[in-house]
């Protein structure tokens, strides 16, 4: 590497990488990215690869580059919109059912399931949950049934490889109202089983406030903004909230945070 930045940078690894802490080897690789283009980085890569191997970190800058492995093999992003108005109509009725793939290696979207529900008890929308998400009554109209929707589920988990014992997958939402209230009230209310992948999960909001060392009252809008993130789309759409919630957590995996389930076993 002819550049002289490229040079010194070289000989810091060279001389101390044996007492570099992990948390600012994470800072030196994103400044490293950001100052070489990858023609220089292409031949600096191989020459830092050496030189952390020599000196027991026993990392690529493939790995270097990468996320901290995390205990699920996949993240499945979940956001529900209901039925509601002002006061709370009862009971309430799951109208989107979004669900985001995320990988757990490079916290990346690989698939997704998104579908709309009809409500029964319930089935003409109120001009306040339009308001709220966005979501019209032609959007319901002649959609599947909750049970349905969550036979499709389930058809979906499997494609995915999801149901296989040996992949570790796990529910993240923002909040516990989605799979704790929710799902298993309009569940218990229709007469249906929850399975039992519905049954842990993730909060978000949880696991950012162990991340970050406070809580997010304004949850999603509070998180884009504690870590400098756009929001994405509208809010209140479940599947725009799914996919700022899958940033955040790419965000936070990218600072070395290793998420955890943080639902209570039912």
């Amino acid at each position: 590497v002819s550049d002289a930045s490229g040079c010194s940078m070289i000989a810091l690894l060279h001389t101390g990488a044996a007492k570099f802490p992990q948390n600012l080897l994470s800072r030196t690789r994103q400044v490293v990215f950001l100052l070489f283009p990858a023609g220089v980085l292409k031949g600096f890569r191989s020459i830092v690869s050496r030189k952390l191997a020599s000196h027991g970190f026993g990392a690529s800058m493939a790995a270097m580059s990468s996320f901290p492995p995390q205990r699920y093999h996949y993240f499945l992003v979940l956001d529900f919109e209901a039925t509601c108005d002002k006061p709370q109509i009862h009971p309430q009725e799951i109208i989107e059912f979004p669900i985001l793939k995320l990988n757990g290696r490079t916290m990346e979207i690989e698939s997704t399931f998104h579908m709309y529900v009809q409500p029964v008890v319930h089935p003409q929308l109120t001009p306040f949950c339009t308001e709220l998400t966005g979501i019209i009554q032609g959007m319901v109209d002649g959609q599947p049934s909750l049970q349905q929707v969550l036979e499709r589920v389930d058809e979906w988990m499997a494609k995915e490889g999801l149901l296989d014992p040996s992949v570790k997958s796990i529910f993240v939402t923002c909040g516990d109202w989605d799979l704790k209230v929710m799902l298993p009230g309009q569940c218990q209310y229709l007469g249906l089983p929850v399975a039992d992948y519905f049954k842990q999960w993730i909060n978000l909001k949880k696991a950012y406030s162990f991340a970050m060392g406070s809580w997010p009252k304004n949850g999603l809008l509070d998180m884009n903004k504690g870590l400098n993130l756009q929001h994405i789309g509208r809010p209140h759409s479940g599947i725009d909230d799914c996919k700022n919630i899958a940033n955040i957590m790419k965000t936070l995996a990218h600072r070395g945070f290793i998420f955890k389930q943080t639902s209570k076993p039912f």
